[in-house]
């Protein structure tokens, strides 16, 4: 019996998560939207396009929570996006209201499910989530280093001109600008990134990382990216779902690892069945780890903030 998949949320990223983990088929989906129709038609195309594929797929498209009973997985997609001039943090307020009630329907209906949270500002929501949810932080996590390293891994693959599956790159910290690349662990079919490049072209790969999100949505002008991290989103899915174990950099709860308590911030985990099976720390560099912490406390600013306004 294969596991259920509730996406939240049936516009770009939300859609294209759900039709990722429809093309590996290893589990059925409920893609839901309070949108009415909007979740319903994009399922039926994207059920059609399997039958194109010649692949069985269980994808079903509702406004209704109910239908979502159950899943093993529950991906929040749901809120406003950015637009040119804007930061992730311009989206807290009305996207912490939406996470909040997005999290009580999906723990009415599967109170034992794994959330994977994807809308920005992606911490701060993170935070939101396992605090409406009740669940233990290890069934509560964010999508932000797996895009953010997916970046940092192209533009690498890109300045260098090899093969991207052969870069290995790693992003920890909050998922904006306070985002901390760490190219001293970067390497090309295991050769260190410092021997393969200048620092001066390291440096602007960083910046670029750091801003990547911004970029697309400078280019887009109406919207922002949706294609990377909806597939990032799909494959925390597939670790989960599979029990593959995967090491990602992802946004999780910390209680004293790398010195940081009480604050969602990006770092390596492996994920399985569990969930977050394990927190790995990482022995940073002093600069590295003020970087980490930096970020961290950006976050935890969001966070106050937010609830500053709720009280």
């Amino acid at each position: 019996m294969r596991s259920k998949v509730a996406v939240i949320g049936a516009g770009n990223v939300g859609a294209t998560c759900a039709f990722q983990i429809a093309r590996h088929g290893y589990a059925d989906i409920v893609l839901l939207d309070i949108v009415e129709g909007l979740a319903e038609g994009k399922a039926l195309d994207m059920a059609q396009a399997a039958g194109i594929a010649d692949a069985e797929r269980h994808i079903i498209g509702t406004t209704d929570y109910a239908l979502t009973a159950g899943s093993a997985v529950a991906v929040i997609t749901s809120g406003i996006t950015r637009k040119p001039g804007m930061s992730r943090d311009d989206l807290a307020a009305t996207n912490a209201a939406i996470v909040t009630q997005v999290t009580r329907e999906i723990i009415r209906y599967s109170p034992n499910c794994i959330i994977v949270v994807v809308t920005n500002p992606l911490d701060a929501m993170v935070h939101i989530a396992l605090r409406e949810s009740g669940l233990p932080r290890t069934r509560v996590v964010g999508q932000s280093g797996v895009l953010d390293s997916a970046r940092m891994r192209m533009f690498i693959a890109q300045e260098l001109d090899v093969a991207v599956e052969d870069v290995s790159a790693l992003v920890l910290g909050g998922h904006g600008d306070t985002m901390v690349p760490v190219p001293r662990l970067c390497s090309v079919g295991g050769v260190p990134l410092q021997e393969l490049l200048p620092p001066e072209k390291i440096e602007a790969i960083v910046q670029r990382t750091i801003h990547g999100g911004a970029e697309i949505v400078s280019l887009l002008k109406t919207g922002s990216a949706f294609y990377s991290p909806g597939v990032a989103a799909a494959e925390m899915v597939a670790a989960i779902v599979q029990d593959r174990k995967r090491i990602l950099p992802c946004a999780v709860y910390l209680e004293g690892e790398y010195g940081i308590n009480g604050i969602v911030v990006g770092v390596p985990v492996k994920l399985g069945r569990q969930g977050v099976e394990q927190i790995v720390e990482l022995r940073l560099t002093d600069s590295e780890a003020a970087a980490l912490k930096k970020s961290a406390e950006a976050v935890s600013s969001l966070i106050q903030a937010l609830n500053a306004r709720k009280a």
